[in-house]
This record gives C-alpha cells, sequence and structure tokens, in this order.
C-alpha cells in the first residue's frame, strides 16, 4: 500500500469530477444515430495475438473512444476481442457484447448507460476489468461478474448499493464508487473486496463493513459522516482509512477505531473539526500507536515517544471529554 497512490487516486478522482460536470454542459439536447462501421473498426484494431485454439491470429485491442457512436452492432461479429475501449459516445446499449466471451477488458465510461440490468456484462466470464464511469447509472442491480477483479463506477447517480450478484462477484478486489450519490454504506456484502473507494458521496452512515474482512483500503473523503461508528473490529485487515473533509467532531470518536487500532497504518482525518482540537495530532498517535502515517505526513520516533509519554495524561484529563 503507497500513500503516493492514494495522493495520486484524489486528484484523478476531483478531475474526473471536473470532467463529468463538462459532459453534462457540453451534451446536445439531440443526438444524431451513428453506427458502428467497418472503417472505424479497422483503424481501431491493433495487438495481433493467437486465438483460443492456438491455430490461427486475430486482432485482440479495439479502441472506438470519441466516435459519437450511438450503436455498436457490428461488434458482435468480432468475437477475439480481448480489449475494448468504446468510451466518450453515445451508447445506452450494450447487447452487442454479448458474443465477445474473450473479453477481460471493457472501458465504457462517458456513454449514456441507466441500468446493469438487461446488459450483457454478466455472460462476459473472462471479465476482469470494468469501467462505466460518468454514464447515468442509478443502481447497481443486476451486476455480476464471475472474474471481475476491479469495477470502476465513479460519478453516476447511484444512491444505494443493492441488487448486486453476490455469488458472481466472489473476485471483485476494487470497487470504486466515488462522486455518486450514496448515503450509507450498507449493501456492499462483498467479501473479497481490499479496496473500497468512496469518496465525495454523501454518506452519513457506515453500515454493514463488518462483512468486509479482507479490506486494506477504505477511502470516505469528502462526505458527511459525523461519527465513525461503524467501523468493524471484524475490519481485520484494513490498514489505510481516508475521511478527511468529513464532520467528524471529537476524539472521542477515535474509540470507534480501536478494533482496528492493530492493522491501521495510515489514517487522514484532516479536515474535520476534530483535527482543529488542541494537541490533535499527540492525542491520536496515542491512542493509535501502530500508526506510521497520520493526514499523510510520517510518523516519526520521537513525536511516537511522546505521545505514549503523554497517554496518561491525555486518559485522564477532563478537558479532553469537552472536546
Amino acid at each position: 500500500m503507497s500513500d503516493v497512490d492514494e495522493d495520486k487516486r484524489d486528484s484523478e478522482g476531483e478531475e474526473q469530477n471536473e470532467d463529468i460536470q463538462e459532459e453534462e454542459t457540453s451534451e446536445k439536447d439531440q443526438i444524431e444515430a451513428c453506427p458502428l462501421t467497418q472503417d472505424m473498426i479497422v483503424q481501431g484494431l491493433s495487438l495481433l495475438a493467437r486465438t483460443g485454439n492456438g491455430l490461427a491470429h486475430a486482432f485482440v485491442k479495439l479502441d472506438l473512444k470519441e466516435r459519437h457512436l450511438t450503436d455498436i452492432v457490428l461488434l458482435s461479429s468480432f468475437v477475439h476481442l480481448r480489449y475494448l475501449d468504446i468510451s466518450s459516445n453515445y451508447l445506452t446499449d450494450l447487447s452487442p457484447l454479448a458474443a465477445l466471451t474473450q473479453l477481460l477488458w471493457l472501458k465504457g465510461d462517458s456513454n449514456q448507460l441507466q441500468r446493469f440490468k438487461g446488459q450483457p456484462l454478466d455472460q462476459l466470464t473472462y471479465l476482469q476489468w470494468l469501467s462505466l464511469a460518468v454514464n447515468r447509472l442509478c443502481d447497481m442491480e443486476g451486476l455480476g461478474g464471475s472474474s471481475l477483479e476491479t469495477l470502476n463506477l465513479i460519478g453516476n447517480g447511484i444512491q444505494k448499493v443493492f441488487g448486486l450478484e453476490y455469488h458472481r462477484l466472489t473476485n471483485l478486489v476494487t470497487l470504486e464508487l466515488r462522486g455518486n450519490s450514496l448515503e450509507t454504506t450498507d449493501g456492499i456484502y462483498l467479501p473479497s473486496l481490499r479496496r473500497l473507494y468512496l469518496a465525495q458521496n454523501k454518506i452519513k452512515r457506515l453500515e454493514g463493513l463488518e462483512k468486509l474482512e479482507r479490506l486494506t483500503i477504505l477511502h470516505l473523503r469528502d462526505n458527511q459522516l459525523e461519527t465513525l461508528n461503524g467501523i468493524s473490529p471484524s475490519m481485520k485487515s484494513l490498514q489505510y482509512l481516508n475521511v478527511r473533509g468529513n464532520l467528524v467532531p471529537s476524539q472521542q470518536a477515535l474509540q470507534s477505531l480501536m478494533g482496528v487500532a492493530h492493522t491501521l497504518r495510515s489514517l487522514v482525518l484532516a479536515e474535520n473539526p476534530l483535527s482543529e482540537t488542541e494537541d490533535y495530532r499527540l492525542f491520536v498517535l496515542a491512542q493509535l500507536p501502530f500508526l506510521e502515517r497520520l493526514d499523510k505526513e510520517p510518523v516519526s520516533s520521537e513525536e511516537r515517544s511522546e505521545a505514549q509519554e503523554r497517554f496518561r495524561e491525555f486518559q485522564d484529563s477532563p478537558e479532553q471529554e469537552e472536546h
């Protein structure tokens, strides 16, 4: 796990939210029909590889981004494709992809998909990486994929997680749901999940997280949390927690993190009222002695020692209870 990587994700998320606004303001009221043509396919094909039986070769990568497409029916005959980029078009229907059973990687960002139900994604049994950021999805009902490992749904309008085909998402390890409209974490019952990104939603309640025993990264920046209740001791793999830019008011909220104190290595609490309290940093380190980074700043040995020396003072001081 790297805080540098998490910083990069923060900046990428902010940029993608800006892209969402640009998409909304620049979209035309009426879109002219633009079906996929053979010429477009020829221009976008690349990466020659052996076919499944090893007896022939075929192009397995196709780039169709920014083609103003409204129809991709022609794709159904290109059954050897493994990598497909259809982002930045005007697609509402992915049913022609049902025939592309060799797909490993699919990027369909910035289209006009409204639902998973009725789409053929659960039929793509080898699909490992799927990105449908900045579409018009409002729920996740009907979403499944037995080989899916990474799912990116940034910048949709998802209000609640329900209807997932959990038994068909057993290999999902990374879920990106930044920039949606979630108010709770309930419904994310994905036991293999390791990285969960929920920044820039409207989350007020942490619920159902006790099921995520393998989760190592939980990103909750810029939500509406006033408490950290819901961080469960059963989250025995949690190493990185980011709750920057929420409404956590006092040092008492740290009690909710005691159950993960032995595994938690990096914590971001900046831009919460809590971070403005007296001796904030020392108090956090006294409560969570195994932290290596706080607010993305390394914890020095001297700082750790000082925090431990003052632990009893923090524990006994009545002033601390008032913060």
